[in-house]
Order: structure tokens, then C-alpha cells, then sequence
């Protein structure tokens, strides 16, 4: 089986939308230091090009989780692969991913970091996919809402590959 990626949204697309967020959220920060959580792998293309675009000043971690296991389809239980190197306590926190879709994992993510006591707590998301939502989660910055297709590149991969592509396209499997 062969595949082909089509594009879905073009570098130029992709880097205007994330100049805007960048520029949104400064405004929304204004006067403070905002804290950049990066949920790994994927979120890590996005969240370095958002970086660049926010003029308040901004610290960064990462952390990875796992709900996938060796499955194609989210179990359900999340696993903390790396925790955050520093505590969140009175940080105003914005957790960065590349791709919101069933929800599960993010709202078991922002409900574990809220406990950690945050000043303030949001999200970001390059993409939403709202029709594959099964547990409801706040989305506080969106880059585009994408339909239910398999999409790849700014850190989305297909079996590890594809995630350096410069926009967002759609694996096409032949």
C-alpha cells in the first residue's frame, strides 16, 4: 500500500494563523509572564513558532503522555512519559498541543495540572477536530477547527514520519 499526502492548509496559511494566536495572546497576557507547557511530540513545531510570536515574556517545559499504548486507537488511560521540570504553582499556564480530537487525554492533562495550582490555566491547539469529541474540553485558543481526517506535518506524524513538513496535509493511503 502506497500513500500520498494531499495539503490541507499551506505553510503561508499555517504561519499567518499562528502569527494572530501569537499576537492574541500577548494582548490577553499583557503585564505578565506566561508559562509554556508543550505536550510532546507534536506540540513541539507549533509551540516553538508560537513562542517567537508572543512579545510578553514567556518561560517553557514539556511534558509527554501517553494514552495510546501500542494501539491506533486512545485507551483512555494516560500515562505521564516525562513530567514537567518545574512546579506550575501561581504560573499563568498555557498548554500547547498540536491536536485536539477525542479529548480524553487533554482533560485528564488539565484537570492533573490544575491541581498543581496554577494562577491561571488555558489551552492552545494548532488543530480541533470538535466532531471526533467524546469528553467536552475548553479550548481557549484555536488555530483551525479541521474535519475527521488523518492529518500529518508542524509535528503530527504517521508512523513517525511526515512531522517536519512545513503545512498540514492529509495522508492518503492508496
Amino acid at each position: 500500500m502506497s500513500e500520498r499526502v494531499r495539503v490541507m492548509l499551506s505553510e503561508e496559511e499555517v504561519d499567518r494563523r499562528i502569527q494572530e494566536i501569537g499576537e492574541q495572546i500577548s494582548k490577553d497576557y499583557a503585564g505578565k509572564q506566561v508559562h509554556l507547557v508543550c505536550v510532546l511530540k507534536g506540540g513541539s513545531f507549533f509551540m516553538c513558532e508560537l513562542a517567537k510570536r508572543i512579545t510578553v515574556p514567556v518561560s517553557l517545559d514539556f511534558m509527554s503522555v501517553s494514552s495510546y499504548g501500542s494501539e491506533t486507537k486512545s485507551s483512555g488511560v494516560v500515562r505521564i512519559v516525562k513530567d514537567l521540570d518545574e512546579p506550575l504553582k501561581d504560573k499563568d499556564v498555557l498548554v500547547v498541543e498540536d491536536i485536539v480530537d477525542s479529548g480524553r487525554t487533554l482533560s485528564y492533562l488539565m484537570d492533573m495540572l490544575k491541581d498543581r495550582g496554577p494562577k491561571s490555566l488555558r489551552l492552545c491547539t494548532l488543530l480541533d477536530k470538535p466532531d471526533r469529541r467524546v469528553v467536552d474540553v475548553n479550548v481557549d485558543y484555536t488555530g483551525f477547527r479541521i474535519p475527521d481526517e488523518f492529518v500529518v506535518g508542524y509535528g503530527l506524524d504517521y508512523d513517525q514520519k511526515y512531522r517536519n513538513l512545513p503545512y498540514i496535509g492529509v495522508v492518503e493511503l492508496d
